[in-house]
């Protein structure tokens, strides 16, 4: 204890640091608990007792050279500065190395040992207290101690007896100290040490004896410090590992289910969903997302990805030699938990990380989320993807992962590749709360680097910068001067500045390595260094864990700083949003976009059901009616008059068939089927339009359009009803046999009916072709036209050549069409033989129409002779029983087709109708362009910053619980 007791002349603050820099390296253990421990064991060994601890000093202190510090014997004297000017230069150096050697060896081997017993103690009290669950599970607490075993632990630690065992021997390290002392005595005495040395013996060789018994003895002590520092990190490795498997015991204990029914999501969870709701909202109001995330950028291939890798403990992310693996933001939350696992936000499924195929899964979903971001013609997306990891020992941060920064765009890249990569890093780094984590390639030189610009740009005061530097490994074995590293990691080589700066190694470069594989490199890679040997680099600026430990504390100091004042932003700016909601929409709902969407949905389907309770009279009378409309031209122009005009029973009837079976099967069955489709059409929107009139917002006219003709778009009518209703018109048109009176009556209407429409419109296009007659040209002042006059002219020659021959046929002979030519001559009317044609196909039309009336007349009282098979000349109504024949197939068509309709169709297009609205409510594009307007994006925009204003309360009153 003498040569502890000699220690007193060095200050608390030298001791603690020189003994945390040998300490953290080898035991990787966080610096606010190894501050208060290195004063415990200072003043233990230097007192003998146990008095107050001091305050800590600040952590950012740098270490104190101790080779400043006077010499013991002139502390307290005035000539001390005159004696400084008198030392020997090279004996000075050896006694500062001597110094420090002493009290790294005694600051790491105390301090480490006491650590390791420290570090048991503080795991001990991080157990959490789950005395609170007694009254749901009574024997809980006894079942943990008992699967846990604490005493059995604590009977493993070694014991202040086993501690002292393990320290190096002190009485042959006082040995070596009483020479470094009798070489300081000399100087304190006021002689020269050169001098003192000179009177033990002027010879040479006695000297050289001397330097190589001194060289031995400090080989000596740096060898039994490497020892005993290896003995400690093994305890602490041992420590560490099974404080990682109680943790996971710990958390894993829910024997009754205790955590499944705890809803209380943690204050990382709370905090990420801020921030995604953030990232999904295209926000109108004036409040900027200015909440806290670690924002990770670099050049490519700088390393980025596997330093994320690193700290979240598992090889998540696709990657490729050389290539752009990287193309839209990514998200990772990260958190602690019992389970290494990974899951997105919109999915519910879990990624077990400790499975190899669980993993290949997961970077496989990564990159094809990635690629379905990136919009046709681009490189990259600004769209985020989220993914949260957990698991033990992991700590607590949000990183943003962003493309790799490019100088060069190459082939098969999008021509603004370039600048969208940087607009995307600019738009998170310029957040005045982000942390910009800047990851340099140390394998390449420095001046290669193109994000040290972008970072200096966005934040040139480095307030919020963390710089790292990859590859130590690589750049050790490839720079020829080490020195141009000290000079990265101290901020002196770029005009970028920093909070921090940090070394690591992440990996040899083969994608198969496991995460411990590469810890395990990376901590032999840094134990054996020149780099940290040398002191070039700190203890606390190497290895992943230490970076982790550093981000980790730097954004949850940025998110208490920041997060009350954003949470006023969002407060004030929610007040703006409802003041104005209530002066302009008073007697509404503020009904979001996705709100007005269900309501919507739901009239469409209410408006489709009201389909199906159409009466099938209704039904049958609008197909009906239709069809004839559609087909009547066909009927009338192709089979009735061609058939009638040939003035002979038999041919008329022959005719008749011939063009029933031809129309039948090519043409009506299509017919028929597009005139039920056209019908269903008409019933949906004939029923959305009505609905529209019950109070409905016209809001969603633009939906309800685009649902009517995407769901008309995909319906496609069952091809399988055109043979069966093929079959059922033939054999309906082949039937003759009027049964009854009032059929034959039905069929004689149905004829007068249709002949009077066809009557009426061949007048019109008569009184077209002629002009106004004398009564319209008086009371209308209107005159004819040339054209017309020569039509009026021949339609009176016509006319008179009908009266002549009433019974004459459809068409004119030749020497017909000249003698009516030659007379309108002798008129001094010159007229065009085809305009005498087209005039006379239209007289005969009329006259033929109006015989065919005066027959159905007629016909009313022939159902007799029709019934016996008397033959008439005057009485034969073929045409009547023609006409039965084309109603009856529109009857038995119509009911064919309502069937269909509301046994199948309508089914059909209800679901048609769902499959629609449930594409729709997908596609948030869709509905953006569907339902807009300045009330929807109000209502979005409360909505979505009350949202954000309650997540934040309710996370900022966590974080002061925690605190």
């Amino acid at each position: 204890m003498m040569m502890l007791r000699a220690g007193n002349i060095v200050a608390c603050t030298a001791c603690r640091n020189l003994a945390l820099s040998s300490v953290r390296v080898r035991f990787r253990m966080p610096l606010q608990k190894l501050q208060p421990l290195s004063h415990a064991v200072h003043h233990r060994y230097s007192s003998g007792s146990n008095p107050p601890r001091p305050p800590r000093c600040p952590a950012a202190r740098q270490f104190t050279s101790l080779s400043r510090l006077p010499p013991r014997g002139q502390r307290s004297q005035h000539g001390g500065h005159h004696y400084q000017q008198r030392r020997t230069f090279w004996v000075a150096r050896l006694a500062a190395r001597l110094l420090k050697l002493r009290y790294i060896l005694l600051g790491s081997a105390v301090g480490g040992g006491y650590t390791a017993k420290k570090t048991y103690d503080e795991w001990k009290d991080m157990l959490p207290d789950l005395s609170e669950y007694t009254w749901i599970v009574p024997d809980f607490i006894w079942e943990l101690n008992e699967h846990i075993n604490l005493e059995k632990i604590a009977s493993v630690l070694p014991d202040t007896e086993e501690l002292a065992k393990l320290l190096p021997d002190l009485e042959k390290i006082g040995e070596n100290f009483t020479f470094l002392r009798s070489l300081l005595s000399n100087e304190s005495s006021g002689e020269p040490t050169f001098k003192a040395m000179e009177n033990q013996g002027s010879d040479t060789s006695d000297k050289q004896f001397k330097k190589a018994t001194d060289k031995e003895k400090i080989d000596q002590l740096q060898e039994e410090l490497v020892r005993t520092q290896i003995k400690y990190q093994r305890m602490l490795e041992r420590l560490e590992k099974e404080n990682k498997e109680l943790r996971k015991v710990v958390l894993q204990k829910d024997d009754k289910g205790i955590h499944q029914r705890k809803v209380k999501k943690s204050l990382i969870d709370m905090y990420s969903e801020v921030l995604d709701i953030l990232s999904d909202y295209d926000s109108n109001y004036n409040t900027q997302d200015h909440l806290p995330r670690v924002v990770v950028v670099g050049d490519q291939s700088a390393g980025k990805t596997s330093v994320l890798e690193m700290i979240a403990q598992a090889r998540i992310f696709p990657r490729g030699s050389g290539e752009m693996m990287t193309r839209s933001p990514v998200k990772v939350t990260l958190s602690e938990g019992p389970h290494h696992v990974a899951m997105f936000k919109d999915s519910t499924r879990e990624f077990d990380l400790g499975k190899e195929e669980d993993l290949a899964a997961l970077r496989h979903e990564i990159e094809l989320r990635m690629r379905k971001s990136v919009r046709e013609g681009q490189t990259v997306s600004p769209e985020t993807i989220s993914l949260s990891v957990k698991g033990p020992g992991i700590q607590r941060m949000v990183l943003v992962d962003l493309p790799g920064v490019i100088s060069t765009v190459t082939t098969g890249m999008a021509a603004d590749t370039k600048e969208t990569i940087f607009s995307i890093s600019k738009a998170y780094m310029q957040n005045p709360n982000a942390i910009i984590l800047c990851i340099q390639d140390g394998s390449v030189d420095a001046e290669r680097s193109i994000v040290t610009d972008l970072v200096s740009q966005m934040d040139p005061q480095g307030k919020r910068t963390i710089f790292v530097l990859t590859k130590v490994d690589l750049a050790e074995k490839n720079l020829a001067s080490p020195s141009r590293i000290q000079q990265i990691v101290e901020g002196k080589l770029f005009p970028m500045k920093a909070l921090g700066y940090f070394a690591v190694v992440t990996g040899k470069g083969s994608s198969n390595e496991s995460i411990e594989a590469i810890k395990d490199y990376e901590e032999e890679f840094f134990q054996s260094s020149n780099l940290l040997k040398t002191g070039m680099l700190k203890a606390h600026q190497v290895t992943t864990k230490n970076l982790s430990l550093a981000v980790s504390d730097c954004f949850w100091k940025m998110v208490r700083e920041s997060v009350e004042q954003q949470a006023d932003a969002f407060k004030a700016s929610r007040f703006n949003l409802e003041t104005e909601w209530k002066n302009n929409y008073p007697r509404l709902r503020e009904l979001d976009r996705n709100e007005l969407f269900e309501k919507a949905k739901n009239e469409i389907l209410d408006e489709v059901i009201s389909l199906s309770q159409v009466t099938p009279k209704h039904w049958e009378s609008i197909l009906q009616k239709k069809l004839w409309e559609r087909v009547s031209t066909h009927v009338i122009e192709n089979i009735y008059l061609p058939a009638a005009q040939t003035m002979d029973s038999g041919t008329f009837n022959t005719t008749v068939d011939i063009k029933l079976k031809q129309w039948t099967d090519k043409q009506l069955p299509h017919k028929a089927l597009e005139v039920a489709w056209e019908t269903l059409q008409e019933e949906f929107a004939r029923f959305m339009a009505e609905y529209k009139g019950k109070d409905q917002d016209d809001i969603f006219d633009k939906l309800k359009e685009a649902v009517k003709d995407e769901s008309i778009k995909r319906h496609k009518w069952n091809e399988r009803a055109l043979d069966s209703l093929r079959v059922i018109q033939h054999n309906a048109l082949e039937d003759r046999s009027i049964t009854d009176k009032p059929q034959w009556d039905a069929a004689i209407q149905f004829m007068e009916e249709t002949l009077q429409a066809r009557l009426k419109d061949t007048d019109s296009v008569i009184t077209d072709m002629v002009g106004p007659d004398w009564k319209q040209r008086w009371l209308n002042w209107t005159n004819r036209t040339s054209e017309q006059h020569i039509r009026n002219e021949t339609k009176n020659e016509l006319e008179r050549l009908l009266k002549l021959h009433e019974d004459h046929t459809a068409y004119l002979a030749n020497d017909e069409v000249t003698t009516v030519r030659k007379n309108l001559e002798a008129k001094g009317v010159e007229v065009d033989p085809v305009l005498i044609k087209d005039t006379w196909h239209q007289l005969y039309r009329r006259h033929f129409l109006q015989k065919a009336l005066f027959h159905c007349n007629l016909c009313r009282r022939g159902f007799y002779y029709y019934q016996r098979h008397f033959v008439d000349s005057e009485l034969e109504c073929n045409d009547v029983v023609l006409f039965w024949r084309i109603q009856r197939m529109l009857g038995i068509t119509a009911n064919t087709l309502r069937q269909q309709l509301t046994n199948t169709e309508v089914r059909r297009l209800e679901k048609n109708v769902k499959e629609v609205l449930e594409d729709f409510a997908e596609d948030n594009e869709k509905k953006v362009q569907l339902i807009t307007g300045r009330r929807v994006q109000l209502a979005e925009d409360l909505k979505k910053v009350r949202e954000i204003q309650e997540k934040l309360e309710a996370f900022i009153e966590a974080l002061h619980k925690e605190k």
